[in-house]
């Protein structure tokens, strides 16, 4: 019996293969990945050494100039020195970078805010409610998407002047386009769809409404979806510079990336090091809170389906 349930020496070398196949693929896949994170790192390890050399070193392209190789020793100085060429707001007596930053960390915490309500509303409705034209109102979600974004900067900007909204130069200017994300809507609704239905069957039998089952069931669930959108609008939000730049002129209305452009464009960003030390701290905030939501934001990506 056993002899003729066995499968045919010629279908197990076939099964086979594919695994051998796969094991030929894999080392390079990894090499290849490998050498791609590699490149990748570079700019940015080059950025943090570069943030704390003389500028002698920086001249002279020295890769590193530290014992064992070099004499120098390490400018940690070049940050407060950066900090201080930058300037002072005048109303707060604050150092402008400092002002920059508070800035850059309203206009975020706004903005993930309201972009991660109104994606768990929008996208529980399109999940788990039926309602007229659902689908299609779905799709013309997803079709902003091909929307270029260089195409309505220009007319959003003149929404913003004193002939219309009036808004230049204030926070509501620099957040309004912000409020709301299809891609955010798209995201989380991906891992709502997942949910089985019976979830909710059992929640109406225990009396439970839409706003009761979606706060204590589904967002609980959607969790990595959810702290993956609100760590992709924290990147997007902290590194925005164009929209920034159009409707703000006050140098204490802007965040940190125009205000770097901005130290860039004076006698102090033409020193490497100190151009260098600015974009360290500009950049850090987003470095240490992807280390400490990386498992978050895989877990949501894997789980909603969508890929690099």
């Amino acid at each position: 019996m056993a002899t003729a349930t066995a499968p045919p020496l010629a279908q197990v070398e076939t099964r086979r293969a594919p695994g051998r196949s796969l094991d030929r693929v894999n080392p390079l896949v990894y090499l290849i990945l490998i050498v791609v994170g590699v490149a990748s790192l570079i700019p940015f390890v080059w950025m943090v050494l570069t943030s704390v050399k003389d500028y002698g070193d920086v001249v002279s392209l020295k890769f590193w100039p530290w014992p064992p190789f070099g004499n120098s020793t390490p400018r940690f100085d070049n940050f407060a020195e950066a900090i201080r060429l930058i300037g002072v707001d005048q109303d707060t007596g604050l150092p402008m970078f400092f002002r920059h930053v508070l800035n850059t960390a309203l206009v975020t915490a706004i903005v993930i805010a309201s972009s991660v309500t109104t994606s768990v509303l929008a996208a529980y409705a399109f999940a788990q409610l039926d309602f007229p034209a659902k689908n299609v109102l779905f799709i013309l979600v997803l079709a902003t998407f091909m929307i270029p974004e260089e195409l309505i900067l220009v007319p959003r900007a003149v929404m913003m002047n004193k002939n219309y909204l009036n808004w230049y130069n204030t926070l509501p200017a620099m957040v309004a386009p912000f409020l709301a994300n299809a891609f955010g809507i798209f995201l989380i609704r991906q891992f709502f769809i997942q949910i089985p239905r019976d979830l909710y069957d059992a929640a109406r039998i225990d009396g439970a409404g839409h706003m009761r089952y979606l706060t204590t069931v589904m967002i609980p669930l959607a969790r990595p979806a959810i702290l993956t959108l609100a760590l992709l609008e924290f990147i997007w939000t902290w590194n925005e510079f164009r929209w920034i730049q159009l409707v703000t002129s006050s140098s204490n209305m802007r965040t940190v990336s125009v205000g770097l452009v901005g130290f860039l464009q004076t006698d102090g960003g033409a020193q490497t090091q100190l151009a260098m030390a600015v974009a360290v701290m500009v950049v850090l905030p987003v470095v240490v809170l992807y280390f400490f939501t990386q498992r978050y934001f895989t877990e949501g990506i894997t789980t909603t389906g969508l890929k690099g």
